[in-house]
């Protein structure tokens, strides 16, 4: 199995930035895929961005241009850099991990609150 920790969350400003990470242990070697997803009160959860073992990335469209997903295999960890957030960016954040079985694990989530 793939246990997975989340960080980085928290309350910013309009314009502001955040950092997520998501570190994976266990049966992380067998790892396809990292991804975000959020979910805003009353809405259904999203997918924010992706990469993929080979590197390729996805993207929501409201974030491009404005988040960057990464990834460090040796570190089993992928982020989420954030700028220009915006209020419509506030939600629940979760960390999902797809392995080779296309089997999904999803972190606790972490809280973004994006106000003035």
């Amino acid at each position: 199995q793939v246990q997975l920790v989340e960080s980085g969350g928290g309350e910013v400003q309009p314009g502001g930035s955040l950092t997520l990470s998501c570190a994976a242990s266990g049966d992380s070697n067998i790892i396809y895929a990292m991804g975000w997803y959020r979910q805003a009160p009353g809405k259904e959860r999203e997918l924010v961005a992706q990469v993929i073992t080979h590197g390729r990335t996805t993207y929501e469209d409201s974030v491009k241009g404005r988040f960057t997903i990464s990834r460090d295999s040796a570190k089993n960890t992928v982020y989420l850099q954030m700028h220009n957030l915006k209020p419509e960016d506030t939600a629940v954040y979760y960390c999902n991990v797809v392995k080779i079985d296309l089997s999904r694990t999803w972190g606790q989530g972490t809280l973004v609150t994006v106000s003035s």
